[in-house]
């Protein structure tokens, strides 16, 4: 039996067409189209997310917990140990001065687009020199011991904290005076 290109078919009932919606009732889906009658959702264009009748929707009938702080920083933190693995590995060059850009290249500070903040947590032996936009107590000690030295560069003050500075130093200036 040969076939010819223009004689293939599917199956009888294979594909079934859509349904034509407002044709008449005589179609079974006529006169309303399938929407029921009335009301919001009849209408084109409707899209009622998360609306529950006037019930309290459930998105706000949940607990809301915690603080996003719009003036907060944004610090990389990054762990003495993890310093001392890198340094180890050849990963970073302790007789340079590691900054941001030098523990990003390494790959140990994702992210801090306000710098990064050294912390004490493991051992540091390897003398280096670091410049970080924050440093903990333990870090700074932990540093100097190994020989080593931090220094902490201020970041960039943001307008409304430079304002209230200028604020509070007038003030101060008027009472003296």
């Amino acid at each position: 039996m040969a076939f010819k290109l223009n004689e293939i078919s599917d199956n009888e009932g294979a594909r079934k067409g859509r349904m034509r919606i407002g044709r008449g009732i005589g179609s079974g889906k006529g006169k309303t189209g399938g929407r029921g009658q009335k009301g919001q959702k009849a209408r084109e264009g409707v899209a009622i997310k998360g609306f529950e009748g006037g019930q309290m929707p459930l998105h706000m009938r949940l607990p809301k917990r915690g603080f996003n702080n719009p003036f907060g920083k944004d610090y990389a933190e990054v762990n003495l140990g993890m310093v001392q693995k890198f340094i180890d590995a050849k990963k970073l060059d302790a007789k340079k001065d590691i900054d941001h850009a030098a523990l990003k290249a390494a790959g140990l500070a994702r992210g801090g687009k306000d710098g990064v903040r050294l912390l004490a947590k493991g051992e540091l032996t390897t003398k280096a020199t670091f410049t970080v936009a924050g440093a903990s107590k333990g870090a700074i000690e932990a540093v100097e011991k190994a020989g080593g030295k931090v220094e902490v560069i201020a970041a960039k003050q943001p307008e409304h904290e430079k304002k209230a500075a200028r604020t509070k130093a007038n003030k101060e200036a008027g009472s003296k005076a």
